[in-house]
């Protein structure tokens, strides 16, 4: 039997998988590759991709932090362009959205 999670309860899986994530490319950070003529190390690219996960990842957690205050003061699931209730397939794929598909179809922004 499948049960249904609420938005804040996917939203908080979402950001321990995205906080165990960071964690794991902080600690590839911590190695970083030698760098220096005629080295042509394949591990200077393999960091500068991790460094990217990491602004990547700290984005996410930030807009997933913002997603958990409207989930739990209510403005969740709301445009915040036009006020309109955001469809559940939309948030199920973006659950840290804050625009509806048609205010972001029409490139509207707040």
């Amino acid at each position: 039997m499948m049960t249904m999670t609420t938005p804040r309860e996917r939203i908080l899986e979402e950001l321990a998988t995205a906080e165990a994530d960071l964690a794991k490319v902080e600690a590839q950070l911590e190695e970083k590759p030698e760098l220096g003529p005629g080295t042509g190390s394949t591990g200077a690219m393999t960091w500068e991709l991790a460094l990217a996960r990491k602004e990547w990842l700290e984005e996410q957690i930030k807009s997933l932090h913002s997603a958990l205050d409207r989930a739990q003061n209510g403005g969740y699931g709301r445009c915040q362009i036009c006020g309109a209730e955001i469809d559940p397939e939309r948030l199920e794929i973006l659950p840290t959205t804050t625009t509806c598909a048609e205010c972001a179809r029409a490139g509207r922004s707040h």
